[in-house]
């Protein structure tokens, strides 16, 4: 695995690379990552992985400053998955003038997670624009966990970079149900359990509440009994009519935000 940390340098190893598979993470690489690396490695001839913690996309610094970093360990595992490229970028190698403040992203970002972290996908598409122009990479490999975000970022890459194709990878899955993230390192074994009875929990309701034989309200309160500390938002939304073109076959989804302590997770269900 060759490993970079400046965009030139980058530029000129990669630029006759014509079937490269890119996996943006912020680090803290977890089963997750691993899923969407090895589907990269399966369907391209080189795969390059970034590690870039991106302030930009933070509504708050506080966990800006609190986001897991493990980068010995992150670049320990890269190399034992036969990871081609790894890019460890500076601020300044992404960001040489500032962010760009007249990005335009789907009005998906104003639901959901948009409501709580204005900007935040702008931030995101922001990010993912500029390493495209560095990297130039056929496929993006990104979570279906971050649902809400992969949406937008289908809607953006597909009208800006036709060529390029955004590939969504299935949610990976701890044993007691968590999807994996990097957050959830920043969970006590009690709060693990509780986000376990979440999951456990929202799987067991969610035929009901498509055949209107539970409620939102109610779910919320048992969430909130099982130790939920706060719940940003839970809706039932149809996957296909999240973005236009609209698709026919209704897909249902519980999507949901909440707060155990100070860390926040969220989830598609």
């Amino acid at each position: 695995m060759k490993i970079f940390f400046n965009r030139n340098k980058l530029i000129k190893f990669i630029k006759s690379e014509k079937n490269l598979g890119f996996v943006p993470t912020m680090g803290s690489i977890h089963k997750g990552h691993v899923s969407l690396i090895n589907k990269s490695i399966s369907q391209c001839d080189k795969t390059i992985v970034s590690i870039f913690i991106n302030k930009q996309q933070f509504n708050r610094k506080i966990d800006y400053k609190k986001y897991p970093r493990s980068i010995k360990k992150d670049i320990s595992l890269l190399k034992k998955l036969k990871v081609d490229f790894l890019f460890i970028p500076s601020n300044s190698d992404i960001y040489p003038r500032g962010p760009n403040k007249k990005i335009i992203v789907s009005s998906l970002e104003k639901r959901l997670c948009g409501k709580s972290r204005p900007g935040h996908f702008k931030a995101v598409a922001d990010v993912i624009e500029r390493f495209i122009l560095i990297i130039n990479p056929k496929k993006i490999y990104l979570g279906e966990k971050d649902m809400q975000q992969l949406k937008i970022l289908e809607h953006f890459v597909k009208k800006n970079y036709e060529k390029i194709k955004i590939v969504g990878c299935k949610t990976v899955r701890e044993k007691n149900g968590i999807a994996y993230s990097s957050r959830n390192f920043l969970l006590s074994s009690k709060e693990k359990k509780v986000a376990s009875n979440v999951y456990k929990l929202l799987i067991s309701k969610k035929k009901y509440l498509i055949k209107k034989k539970t409620t939102l309200n109610k779910i919320k309160k048992n969430l909130l009994k099982l130790g939920v500390r706060k719940i940003d938002y839970i809706k039932l939304l149809d996957i296909n009519s999240l973005i236009k073109p609209y698709g026919i076959i209704k897909k249902y989804k519980i999507f949901i935000a909440y707060y155990l302590r100070t860390t926040r997770l969220i989830d598609n269900i």
